[in-house]
């Protein structure tokens, strides 16, 4: 299980006193710890349309846990479909990127920092940062055409503009920008 420090819940706390919180959860292997998500006030969750579907199918998809986002399927807190991307603040600094293929409503993160320039976070289009050079996709992605077609779209993006690409599940790739409590600027 993954536990934040209490730092990073403080310092998430922090962000969501000055704007509003947002989520953007994949329908798959999610565990939050101690991130204690009930402790903020209304965050919104913003989360690919056709995941939120895997939510609410009956039965429900392999390894897709609804009690993960109760709040939100419950009514209590604010839900964000997104179809396609997404420009989060308007001012091209966060953009969610449509991605399916591990699942059907898959997002990844491109984030234009001021000192660092872009940085792109695959999200859980690959696992290993060799799937790119190897075309690798599990069995157990929704689709592998898409899942191929989001590998390339990735690609693409981090070589136009030269991003930082960082597969998340990589602890390679996670190297790549500075180890929590510094950030990249």
């Amino acid at each position: 299980m993954w536990n934040w420090p209490e730092a990073g819940v403080d310092a998430l706390q922090q962000l969501n006193d000055r704007r509003q919180t947002v989520f953007n959860l994949p329908t798959d292997g999610i565990v939050l710890g101690d991130v204690r998500i009930a402790t903020f006030r209304g965050p919104t969750l913003m989360i690919g349309a056709a995941d939120l579907v895997q939510f609410k199918a009956d039965p429900l998809p392999f390894a897709v846990d609804p009690n993960f986002i109760r709040p939100w399927l419950a009514g209590t807190s604010k839900v964000d479909p997104i179809s396609g991307d997404r420009d989060v603040f308007g001012d091209g600094t966060v953009v969610i990127l449509s991605t399916p293929g591990h699942t059907p409503g898959e997002t990844s993160l491109l984030v234009r920092l001021a000192k660092t320039g872009p940085v792109l976070l695959s999200g859980d289009v690959v696992h290993f940062e060799e799937q790119f050079a190897n075309r690798g996709v599990p069995t157990f992605n929704f689709d592998r055409a898409d899942s191929l077609a989001s590998m390339e779209r990735l690609t693409g993006i981090a070589k136009s503009l030269n991003a930082i690409l960082v597969v998340q599940h990589d602890a390679s790739d996670i190297n790549k920008l500075p180890a929590f409590p510094k950030s990249a600027q």
